[in-house]
């Protein structure tokens, strides 16, 4: 492998464009905001429906602008940022000209059919639309493709998430209505990552529980997904491991013949303050290398997304990287684990 640095971010638009985010609401204030503000993104102003909500966030920020009106927010000159939920997806592609720019929170809807129509929303009126799957765009996950890209890993032969840890779903109140919660709100960031370094899988077998603790859908997942010998790809999720620090794990680990990378996702360990990210490399016999990472996934994954979409729609980037159709591909990825969850597994021999 070269010797020359991982690639660890995306480059910005020769011209960027100014932004209107559509909702104030809590990833707007803790990602979003930062990201841009960091990557010299102007943000024109907000919208949202409760404009006290929208007015205390631009005051924080100094925004200048909060539209009294949907209205009048996407009659602006600008790219949208839709920090909606999945509900009202529809509604505000729906509302943007014909031919806008716009990206749209993760998930791409509930389910496929959602993401589906969608698509197609987008598709019928022209619009330019990627979503937010931003994992794939941290520091630590460029860098990871990168290294693959360059052969680092030789034949690959290992993908394995594994989560032990406390999540505090509390703060994340709008999810207990939710009948899909650990797969579509969180492990969907591992699948479309997964997708970006190794396309989909032929097929999958996953199965999440619930939790006593927890009034939420279920919340723990095991998922083995299907490349063909020889490639192994597992996901195993706990987010209810609450007996301290020690044996807490937030890792993505991959290796092949030649070489291997081990992840830390440090922002999981103690969310939302969380740790420091971390990339380890090693070959073959040879010692494990830390790569000095640029940043982490929060905030400075939410950059990519846009500076991709904008470079897309000014055709400085050949390729939209997470579109409507790369990301229905990673929706129906995640509707699969949700179908193989109604499919009995093989039975045992009781004796």
């Amino acid at each position: 492998m070269s010797d020359a640095p991982l690639r660890q971010r995306w480059p910005m638009p020769a011209q960027p464009r100014p932004i209107v985010i559509l909702g104030a609401g809590g990833i707007v204030r803790d990602a979003h905001l930062p990201a841009y503000r960091r990557a010299g993104f102007t943000v024109a102003g907000l919208y949202d429906r409760d404009r006290a909500r929208a007015e205390a966030l631009a005051g924080e920020w100094g925004i200048a602008t909060v539209f009294g009106s949907l209205e009048e927010a996407v009659a602006q000159d600008a790219v949208f940022d839709i920090a909606a939920p999945p509900t009202a997806h529809a509604d505000l592609l729906g509302a943007l000209r014909g031919g806008a720019t716009a990206l749209i929170q993760k998930p791409f809807g509930r389910d496929l059919a959602m993401a589906t129509a969608l698509r197609d929303l987008a598709k019928a009126r022209g619009l330019t639309v990627a979503v937010n799957f931003q994992l794939r765009f941290s520091p630590m996950m460029l860098a990871l493709r990168d290294a693959l890209a360059r052969g680092h890993f030789g034949t690959l032969t290992e993908i394995e998430v594994h989560l032990n840890l406390v999540t505090p779903w509390h703060l994340f109140p709008h999810l207990k209505a939710d009948e899909r919660v650990e797969i579509l709100s969180h492990s969907i960031h591992y699948l479309d990552t997964i997708r970006a370094l190794v396309g989909s899988p032929a097929a999958v077998f996953a199965r999440s529980y619930g939790h006593p603790s927890s009034d939420l859908a279920p919340t723990r997942t095991s998922a083995i997904l299907d490349y063909g010998a020889p490639l192994r790809a597992t996901l195993s999720i706990n987010h209810h491991h609450d007996f301290g620090r020690k044996f807490q794990d937030a890792s993505f680990r991959v290796e092949g013949s030649d070489g291997a990378a081990m992840v830390k996702l440090g922002l999981l360990l103690d969310y939302p303050t969380g740790e420091p990210d971390e990339l380890w490399l090693a070959r073959r016999g040879g010692e494990w290398t830390q790569v000095p990472l640029k940043g982490a996934w929060f905030p400075d994954a939410f950059v990519g997304p846009m500076a991709n979409l904008q470079r897309f729609a000014a055709g400085e980037d050949a390729m939209l990287e997470t579109g409507v159709d790369d990301a229905w591909r990673t929706m129906a990825l995640v509707e699969a684990c949700y179908q193989s969850m109604e499919m009995a597994g093989t039975p045992v021999a009781q004796g």
